[in-house]
């Protein structure tokens, strides 16, 4: 590693780590810088080990002696040319705006993403993030799948970024060890089909095998029960849901009426106390420990 200590944060070799608390400038800056920050090193650790390359880090100097086996592990891998930037606590708060509780940050480069065919092949149980835009509930509903053994996540293209910096470190870097992409289409001039999730997003996971359900509070909806129920039932039975794709909409207005009109299935969580629903994060949770 070099490691270097900073003089100044208007030093412009830092300059990626710069206004971290602007969320929309990052989620627009990133991507087309082909970059992502980790935060922590428990997440910069999941990434590395994931094959994540490393561009820089940023570290509080109190932080350097405990972070020797991730920086050997780098210079093992990328060669020792991987700068450090050493900063003072205060150093880092100008700079990131905001006060690191775990001292580390890491620049890394983004990495193509699969096909949803890629991603789905061998697949049994996944789940679709449709506009989910609170980062936090992004996160948790990586490390929820992660934990309870779904096979791959689908974000459609209004959702949050996996990557942004507080849905890694809310996910402890499992954002790195479950398959994910975005599924989404290109019209021929190559900019995003805008309309391919929910009409012909759906239309692709049916024909991938997945049976299609969508998470929503609606008269015909069947209960979690009776979903898992269809999930054990013996091979030949015509009720019998094989390959599983659970559909999760965003904050307040929970999934779209064109997703829920042409999904396979509706199902909900029953609620007790006059609840009308859970949290996404809570949810999904729920969905894939029932169905796992």
């Amino acid at each position: 590693m070099q490691f270097i200590t900073l003089d100044s944060v208007d030093d412009p070799r830092v300059e990626a780590y710069a206004n971290l608390t602007e969320m929309q400038l990052r989620n627009r800056l990133e991507p087309a810088k082909g970059m992502f920050i980790a935060e922590s090193p428990k997440v910069i650790d999941r990434a590395l080990a994931a094959g994540r390359e490393p561009l820089s880090l940023l570290v509080e100097e109190p932080w350097l002696e405990g972070m020797a086996e991730t920086f050997a592990f780098i210079d093992e891998r990328w060669g020792t040319a991987v700068p450090v930037y050493v900063a003072s606590p205060e150093q880092l708060k100008r700079l990131t705006g905001y006060r690191l509780h775990r001292g580390a940050l890491c620049a890394m480069r983004r990495w193509p993403l699969p096909s949803v065919a890629e991603v789905c092949r061998g697949a049994r149980r996944v789940a679709v993030m449709e506009n989910i835009v609170d980062h936090t509930n992004v996160g948790a509903l990586m490390r929820s799948a992660a934990a309870l053994d779904v096979d791959a996540v689908l974000v459609t293209p209004s959702c949050g970024d996996p990557l942004y910096r507080r849905a890694a470190r809310v996910s402890m870097g499992t954002v790195f060890q479950v398959p994910w992409t975005r599924i989404t289409g290109y019209d021929e001039d190559g900019t995003e089909d805008k309309h391919y999730w929910s009409f012909k997003g759906i239309d692709e996971l049916k024909s991938l095998g997945f049976t299609t359900v969508a998470m929503a509070l609606e008269d015909d909806s069947i209960s979690l029960d009776e979903l898992t129920r269809r999930l054990h039932l013996p091979d030949g039975d015509p009720a019998r849901i094989d390959k599983l794709a659970l559909i999760f909409g965003t904050e307040g207005d929970g999934l779209s009426r064109h997703t829920i009109a042409r999904a396979d299935l509706t199902v909900k969580i029953p609620m007790s106390h006059g609840v009308d629903s859970l949290n996404v994060a809570a949810s999904s949770a729920v969905a894939f420990y029932a169905t796992r």
